[in-house]
């Protein structure tokens, strides 16, 4: 695939594999290590020990808050999350045209509704103040969408949601209609703050393009869900916990497995294109699974455990282990999550990632536009007389 350097043309690997596109001060991944990092501090490390609220500053400002700014910056975000009055009209209508697409499909429509009616300006005409305000709206009602969306297409009324709630609470609230215990909101935050954001993945790289011709937050976001929906990318939680169901018992492992190896079928919840070592958001999340304890937390365990022993044996030196859907699935399970909105969970967290990202392609005004090489029939022939 060819790029242009001075006017050259220059082949790069497939699906750009390795390519640096960018400079970025949003964070890494370094695969080898089994390490990512959000700014300067291990994203990890934030999951254990911070609120999703102080990783969400400091994706957007480059610093973590002080308790007087985190408590601004909460209140301010938690005003946001009540939708335009025309948005919340629509929901019901979206929810009926999105009933077999689901909800993820619906926020798609809704964001591009929200920026409409909230008046979001192309960020090339904009300030970078005016863009974070984009920002924060659009994050801030992304969870409320997505749980009202998926609540209608239940048959049941949204539940408004609450501002003396943390995000991580009330996101569970808004879907459930009650509090949550803290153990499971806690369980959910950290996930959630997890996969804020993870390198130049499909769908940042998507948001990022779109914010390069100038185009207003809301059709950058629009772009990264589109992105997100593939199931390449976004859809793999509830599939790895299908496994588990097709599975069944323990004694079934060793055969269930190896056939679909040996058939070359994808093994859901195992590999990365990244990762050469164990991801350390199924590692922490493993541990958030374990902490909740129970024969289906043992089985999975069991299976990771036998995958993983198959997996080296019949694909030798790939190094292939659990990625963040194998156990991000079976913690949102453990709290309740039905399994229709793990993606779009992971889109709740994911926003605010693709924001930031947004933010900072936004203050480079130099458009993306890569090069393909032609294979077609050489040019230029007769056209055919009608």
């Amino acid at each position: 695939m060819p790029t242009m350097t001075n006017g050259t043309p220059l082949d790069v690997p497939r699906g750009l594999a390795g390519v640096v596109v960018t400079d970025t001060a949003l964070g890494d991944v370094r695969g080898r290590e089994g390490f990512y990092h959000y700014r300067q501090y291990s994203a990890i490390e934030l999951a254990r020990t911070r609120s999703f609220e102080d990783v969400w500053y400091l994706m957007f400002h480059g610093e973590l808050p002080g308790p007087a700014v985190r408590a601004d910056f909460a209140a301010r975000t938690a005003a946001l999350r009540r939708l335009p009055v025309d948005v919340r009209d629509a929901l019901p209508a979206i929810a009926r045209a999105g009933a077999v697409s689901g909800p993820l499909a619906g926020l798609r429509t809704a964001l591009s509704l929200l920026g409409a009616s909230a008046g979001f300006r192309p960020v090339y005409d904009i300030d970078g103040e005016g863009r974070r305000s984009d920002a924060l709206a659009a994050c801030a009602a992304v969870p409320t969408v997505l749980t009202a969306l998926h609540r209608l297409g239940q048959g049941l009324e949204p539940v408004e949601p609450r501002d003396d709630l943390p995000y991580a609470a009330n996101y569970l609230y808004m879907l459930t209609g009650s509090v949550p215990d803290r153990a499971r909101v806690r369980a959910v935050e950290q996930y959630l703050i997890s996969t804020v954001d993870h390198g130049f993945n499909a769908s940042t790289f998507t948001g990022r393009v779109v914010a390069s011709t100038g185009a207003d937050v809301a059709a950058c976001l629009v772009a990264a869900v589109g992105a997100l929906s593939g199931p390449l990318h976004g859809g793999a939680p509830s599939r790895a916990l299908d496994t588990l169901d097709a599975i069944g018992t323990p004694d079934r492992i060793d055969g269930w497995i190896r056939e679909r190896v040996l058939a070359g079928e994808r093994i859901m919840g195992f590999g990365h294109p990244v990762y050469r070592t164990e991801d350390p958001r199924s590692r922490m999340l493993r541990g958030i699974a374990q902490g909740f304890g129970g024969p289906l937390v043992d089985f999975a365990v069991e299976v990771e455990r036998q995958v993983e022993e198959i997996l080296a044996e019949l694909k030798p030196g790939r190094e292939l282990h659990t990625n963040v859907e194998f156990y991000a699935g079976l913690v949102m399970e453990l709290c309740g999550l039905p399994r229709e909105m793990f993606t779009p969970t992971f889109c709740a967290a994911r926003v605010v990632g693709w924001s930031a990202n947004i933010l900072e392609q936004a203050e480079d005004s130099k458009i993306i536009r890569p090069a393909a090489r032609y294979i077609g029939p050489p040019p230029p022939q007769p056209v055919p007389a009608p």
